[in-house]
């Protein structure tokens, strides 16, 4: 299994279930493999015939890494007959009050998302064996998130960020991400695109307040606030119907349930 990104929050749950599901990982370094660098990502690709191609590599202001990088891979992927699993986002969407479905076309208001979905075009007309996971914020346990992180920011006083009430995702834990990984990686039957979030949606406000009771905090003294009033332009409310995932025996855990394991 060759893994880019393996640095990132994702790619570094990725390790110990990759292990114990006895799989060999490549994790090769932006030295080794720059995924911009198209001749270098086939030969090394072409060279290496992983099995498993994961494509985690991705940096949320740079087009070229998102976009081409992501064609590159895909391409390279299926030249070596590699079946490639590549990590999208809910942020494809523009936000809604139902729930998303994968048949439901990307209409991302912002870069990122937009970016991401002509991520998901280039993996499908690459063609070979790929699957496209959406997944929604990701938190963990012993490697935290940067939300986690601001979330304590706050609380020790080292930040005055305020966390929105009108923002609505479905978080999911980064190891449940990682487990679907891991059993989809097997399922070459299981193509085009799978959607595998928390079973629940709610706010970054409330969110915020579940992690700020876990370290010992009083949730209700946590700012909050509405993107509206902060006048910046973000989907409210996308929610991912994981329930393809869940007919397959995929899975993520409720938040509570996740973090008191």
């Amino acid at each position: 299994m060759l893994i880019t990104g393996m640095s990132g929050f994702l790619g570094q749950h990725l390790i110990e279930p990759s292990e114990v599901a006895e799989w060999e990982l490549l994790s090769p370094t932006k030295g080794l493999l720059d995924v911009t660098d198209r001749p270098r990502v086939l030969d090394q690709m072409v060279s290496w015939t992983p099995n498993v191609v994961v494509h985690l590599a991705n940096r949320r202001d740079d087009r070229e890494t998102i976009v081409d990088g992501t064609r590159y891979v895909a391409e390279a992927a299926a030249a070596a007959g590699s079946r490639l699993i590549f990590l999208s986002t809910d942020l494809v969407f523009a936000g809604r009050d139902r729930a998303y479905v994968e048949t439901d076309q990307p209409d991302a208001p912002q870069p990122y998302g937009q970016w991401k979905a002509a991520a998901e075009q280039a993996v499908a007309r690459a063609g070979g064996n790929s699957l496209i996971i959406r997944t929604s914020l990701l938190y963990g346990t012993d490697h935290q998130a940067l939300f986690q992180r601001d979330v304590a920011a706050v609380v020790g006083g080292r930040s005055d960020m305020r966390f929105f009430t009108d923002e609505f995702r479905c978080p999911a834990h980064a190891d449940d991400v990682v487990k679907a990984i891991i059993a989809l990686a097997d399922r070459p039957d299981v193509t085009g695109v799978l959607h595998v979030a928390g079973p629940r949606a709610i706010s970054r406000a409330e969110l915020a307040g579940i992690f700020a009771a876990q370290i010992g905090a009083d949730p209700k003294q946590l700012p909050t606030s509405t993107s509206r009033e902060s006048g910046l332009d973000r989907p409210e409310k996308v929610v991912l119907d994981s329930s393809a995932a869940a007919r397959l025996g995929i899975h993520c855990r409720p938040i509570e349930e996740a973090l008191r394991n």
